[in-house]
């Protein structure tokens, strides 16, 4: 077996096989090894969809080989640890392998253990998540008939920022269909203490919660779940606010104030893997440190790190990827070429698409200073404010993202 690559990648999901794809596009002849352990891609953009009863699961998967690009060598493997001072990455089962130029984009780990009684409780009875089961959460959201039903929201980061909102609007509209609407609380509490940071998204977030009548609890930090007595308990900030406020019998104990549920939807805390968190390529807080604009790593200059592991400050996104890709490739290439980087900057740019109903979506562009930022290219599809709701915002988020994902992003097309 080939132990030595000129460019190494570990991790085979968006951000790892768009740039390899990317990469070899620019030029046939680069030596390309990807280390990915699964035999599955998935798609989870689409998971929201799944957790409303609104789109196939079987869709949102296909088998690795299948978008592994046909020049890269596939190491089906799962990488260990990295020695950067000697350009080593140590596997689980195939040993160790040497690169020129390693990209690091394995994507992050869900930590369930960091909740106390999560990783018990998760995926279990009326607790639901759509970052690890969305056919269970629709099944808890079907068979709903009514009370509360809680929604969660950890500290960043996490992956897509708008995905623990999502669902709940969604879940308010089928409550309203299946008629258990009017015997309803739907809560929203979040350890963040606004809606959203850019202006013109949470605008139009605040007039779907109000039209909804959802009341929000700000500030509030999901610590433990008591599955059995069906309790959420959470840490409270001193500064807590609310909107639409609701009465609601409340439990204080031991600094913990906790919420009685009849159905909990929860993102478990994302952290970055474990071999990555353990080795010399991360920041203070776990993450691969990077330059922000460059993707370069701030201390290897031979290393890039890119999607959900790197410590850029931006939400963690396939649209975020989309953008970093090809700035990851052309620093390589002008690096191999060239010796230096190219001028190519990655801005910040990431995007939440915001599912606000059954056929409405508001999609929030934005770049490191959070302004809006929509792309020209939504004039095509006749979206004059991509800021409020738009049944065509809808088609794009159902039909044609996931036709450009698998058939242009993935094969290193430009988007």
């Amino acid at each position: 077996m080939k132990k030595a690559y000129q460019i190494l990648i570990v991790g085979g999901g968006t951000a790892g096989i768009m740039t390899a794809s990317s990469l070899l596009r620019k030029n046939p002849k680069l030596d390309i090894g990807i280390i990915e352990p699964s035999d599955t891609h998935w798609y989870q953009p689409a998971w929201t969809l799944v957790g409303a009863g609104t789109y196939d699961y079987n869709k949102t998967q296909r088998p690795m080989k299948s978008v592994i690009p046909k020049k890269a060598d596939w190491i089906q493997d799962s990488a260990v640890s990295f020695d950067p001072d000697t350009n080593k990455v140590s596997t689980l089962n195939k040993g160790i392998f040497s690169y020129e130029y390693l990209i690091v984009a394995p994507g992050l780990k869900l930590d369930t253990s960091k909740v106390e009684g999560l990783t018990t409780a998760i995926d279990k009875g009326v607790v639901c998540s759509n970052y690890t089961n969305p056919n269970h959460t629709w099944k808890v959201i079907k068979n709903f008939k009514g009370g509360v039903a809680l929604f969660t929201q950890p500290p960043k980061p996490y992956k897509c920022g708008g995905a623990p909102q999502k669902i709940m609007y969604l879940a308010d509209d089928h409550f309203k269909r299946s008629g258990v609407k009017k015997k309803t609380k739907v809560i929203y509490a979040t350890s963040g203490d606004g809606i959203f940071p850019v202006p013109e998204i949470a605008k139009t977030l605040y007039e779907v919660i109000d039209r909804k009548g959802i009341h929000i609890k700000f500030s509030h930090e999901l610590k433990i779940i008591d599955s059995e007595k069906k309790i959420a308990w959470f840490t409270v900030s001193p500064d807590s606010t609310e909107r639409n406020p609701i009465t609601l019998d409340l439990i204080k104990e031991n600094n913990l104030v906790g919420i009685t549920y009849d159905m909990l939807h929860l993102v478990p805390p994302n952290t970055s893997p474990d071999f990555v968190r353990n080795s010399p390529l991360v920041d203070e807080a776990g993450w691969v440190d990077v330059d922000p604009y460059t993707l370069q790593h701030k201390k290897y200059s031979n290393i890039f790190g890119l999607g959900d592991v790197s410590n850029v400050p931006t939400s963690k996104t396939g649209a975020a990827i989309r953008k970093q890709a090809p700035v990851v490739v052309n620093n390589i290439i002008h690096l191999i070429e060239l010796q230096k980087l190219s001028s190519k900057k990655y801005d910040g740019y990431s995007s939440c698409p915001f599912i606000t109903g059954y056929g409405k979506m508001v999609l929030a562009e934005f770049d490191y200073t959070k302004k809006f930022k929509p792309d020209p290219k939504l004039k095509r599809l006749l979206i004059k404010d991509s800021s409020k709701e738009h049944w065509r915002l809808w088609i794009l988020k159902k039909y044609i993202l996931p036709y450009l994902y698998w058939n242009k992003m993935l094969k290193g097309k430009e988007v």
